[in-house]
């Protein structure tokens, strides 16, 4: 019958299991394909000599220390961590000068009862635990990406210094160039065991080719012969492990509570995990943001140890394009609370706002209002991201702007809520009327938003009537967003007025137009 063809794929095979690792046995056969050394060698004859010395045909040590005159096979069955001396380690540990470090002096133990027995089992296979100090020089040159361009980083060309001084101080330990690793077993706390090679099943064995003045052709096979479980092993295994997952639930049961808190009807339950994630397009350098949430006072409510403000801490700015960035990365989080209680269909519900309030600090501790802004928070669940533009009032005159660059300091608003509709607000018209203002920057914040209500799941007229309100919020929502815009035009508008009142009179006909 002809044998398989040999495997050429070396690379790393994963499993994973649930058992000991100290129950996994491998199986490793080892068998020379060439019949002996000087089958593949022929020196060339001396001039003056008819016949070839005898003693160029000296057997080659092989890895193991042994000549290849010996057994052509061999196989070893090995457990996790299960150490098997190389003829080399124990010539080298019997002698107690060698012995440096206490598991020097615990192989030396080992190897002294083995010498007493029936002397070690193995011949040419042995194997490096992971205490003993063994680095594989192979790894510091394996590529971390499938890039073909791929260069080294900093961190890999220095580990792979301390694996080449760690190689070279293990010294002698073998000959080390005769030592082919066949088989490397990594296994990790999750029950993840990484084999290199794969297993050889149903494959073809693997072959080595050694080097040198007599090459040798070597094929080995690597097979789990690890002994299957027992039905009584198995169904006390599988109690155990129940038992161990019943109280890791009971663990986290423990940490998060039983009972899940649902809310009243008629109740809608808001959660925003926040971030200020940067500011940009200001002046100074050394910026913070300074927010609140504002709720409405009709129907809102949030707990009574709830932090509905913040302040992120100092951040100096770097540039991108044409403007300077700080990036905060300032995570805050709130819950709040709507109750509909208002039945007619005229009742319009408000929706919480967030207002910010950015300044920048320099070196003499002096402090500048940079920009005021507020921003309807979205009355969708799911990401948001928003980018909130601000403003800050404007004083006229060199004096003022002298005095903001060389002393600090700025108009600033008593209430931020101006920056809006402030809640206390109970006219028809809010006028604004004097206050000179200037364009800033603006901030960006990342809203994770998660709405909680018995209407997502009842199937009742309490469901369409919560569906009717939130589409009420939502409608809200676009219609602040209108506001804003007929708010821009009205400004707009405005400024025109002024500009063409400060003209001179000649310059304006009497429709109102300006004229050349």
């Amino acid at each position: 019958m002809a044998e398989a063809a040999w495997s050429t794929d070396t690379g790393e095979a994963v499993y994973r299991s649930r058992d000991p690792v100290r129950n996994l046995r491998l199986r490793v056969h080892l068998q020379r394909i060439t019949s002996s050394n000087y089958l593949h060698y022929q020196p060339a004859a001396q001039p003056g000599k008819d016949l070839i010395d005898l003693a160029t045909f000296r057997p080659h040590p092989t890895a193991s220390g042994h000549r290849p005159d010996e057994d052509e096979e061999e196989e070893a069955v090995i457990g996790w961590q299960e150490k098997l001396f190389s003829q080399f380690e124990v010539d080298l540990y019997q002698n107690e000068a060698a012995c440096q470090s206490p598991l020097d002096h615990q192989y030396r133990q080992e190897i002294l009862k083995l010498e007493d027995s029936d002397g070690r089992k193995n011949r040419r296979i042995f194997t490096y635990t992971d205490s003993d100090r063994f680095t594989n020089l192979e790894e510091h040159c394996q590529k971390m990406t499938t890039a073909a361009s791929e260069m080294p980083s900093f961190l890999v060309e220095r580990m792979a210094n301390v694996r080449r001084r760690r190689q070279d101080r293990r010294g002698m330990l073998g000959y080390k160039k005769y030592e082919h690793v066949l088989c490397t077993l990594k296994v990790d706390s999750n029950g993840v065991i990484t084999v290199k090679p794969d297993f050889t099943g149903l494959k073809g064995p693997y072959r080595i080719e050694t080097e040198g003045e007599k090459p040798e052709l070597w094929k080995y096979t690597i097979d789990n012969v690890s002994s299957l479980a027992q039905p009584e092993e198995e169904e006390r295994e599988q109690r155990v492990f129940k038992d161990l997952c019943g109280r890791h639930r009971e663990y986290l049961s423990s940490l998060v509570g039983t009972d899940f808190e649902a809310t009243v009807p008629g109740a809608l339950r808001l959660f925003v995990n926040g971030e200020v994630v940067s500011a940009q397009g200001y002046e100074y350098d050394n910026l913070y943001v300074h927010f609140f949430v504002e709720l409405p006072t009709t129907n809102w409510s949030s707990p009574a140890f709830q932090q509905l403000s913040g302040i992120t801490q100092t951040c100096a700015t770097k540039s991108l394009g044409m403007d300077k960035v700080a990036y905060f990365s300032y995570p805050f989080t709130f819950e709040a609370s709507f109750l509909h209680e208002d039945e007619s269909a005229g009742a319009l519900p408000e929706w919480p706002v967030l207002y910010c309030e950015v300044r920048s600090l320099d070196f003499w501790q002096r402090y500048r209002v940079e920009g005021y802004g507020a921003v309807v928070l979205p009355a969708t669940p799911g990401a948001h991201t928003l980018r909130v533009s601000t403003w800050r009032p404007l004083e006229l005159g060199t004096v003022a702007e002298l005095r903001r660059f060389f002393i600090g300091g700025s108009l600033e608003l008593e209430d931020l809520s101006y920056v809006r509709i402030p809640g206390t607000f109970k006219g028809e018209r809010l006028s604004r009327f004097g206050l000179r203002t200037e364009t800033t920057g603006s901030v960006t914040f990342r809203l994770h938003c998660l709405q909680q209500s018995r209407a997502f799941m009842e199937s009742s007229s309490l469901r369409k009537r919560m569906r009717s309100v939130l589409d009420r919020l939502e409608g809200f929502s676009q219609q602040s967003s209108i506001h804003n815009v007929l708010e821009a035009f009205r400004r707009a508008r405005r400024r025109m007025q002024e500009a063409r009142e400060s003209l001179p009179q000649d310059l304006v006909s009497p429709s109102g137009a300006m004229v050349r």
